[in-house]
């Protein structure tokens, strides 16, 4: 009897922490969803350079299979203007080719490889999740403060790019405005 209530106390435990992992899971993707609905929505609000115009709009992805994937669903069979929106993932700062949005993950230490990134991606909108991303090149860093996620953008970087935000989008800046 005494090893019964063992093992059914075990069991309560094993299924409390599952509950309690895919609830996180469930809120790890919401954070995604609305990751990749903002980044779509931010491409609006940005005054692109001649180049960016050119070819396919590419947005690469560092290190977040997440938020690639809910890009490539959310911009399935969409346009940018006149250019296809196409979602590139990769595994490491050293696979990034010429893009007109990367998105960083915060798996990736920012500050560390910035200037390879920004190296490899050329005259591309730099998009991170990490704090203080912005003192490193970043142009839109998510944050999350409170318990929210917010953003933060920092036109200075923006137009060390060629790229600049339309007031539109600095009124939406949820965080410090740079």
């Amino acid at each position: 009897m005494h090893n019964l209530k063992i093992a059914m106390k075990k069991f309560l435990i094993i299924l409390v922490a599952l509950f309690a992992f895919c609830q996180m899971g469930e809120a790890q993707a919401k954070v995604a969803q609305a990751k990749a609905m903002l980044t779509l929505n931010f491409i609006r609000y940005v005054g692109w350079p001649d180049a960016a115009r050119q070819g396919d709009f590419v947005i690469g992805v560092i290190k977040n299979k997440e938020v690639a994937q809910q890009l490539a669903t959310q911009s399935a069979g969409k346009k940018f203007g006149f250019q296809d929106i196409v979602v590139k993932e990769f595994k490491n700062a050293d696979e990034v080719t010429n893009c007109q949005v990367i998105y960083v993950s915060n798996l990736v230490n920012f500050n560390k490889y910035a200037s390879q990134i920004i190296d490899k991606a050329g005259k591309a909108l730099i998009i991170t999740e990490q704090e203080g991303a912005t003192n490193s090149g970043s142009m839109i860093n998510f944050v999350v403060r409170n318990e929210r996620l917010m953003f933060e953008l920092h036109k200075n970087n923006a137009g060390l790019a060629g790229v600049h935000f339309s007031t539109k989008l600095e009124n939406m800046t949820a965080a410090i405005n740079l």
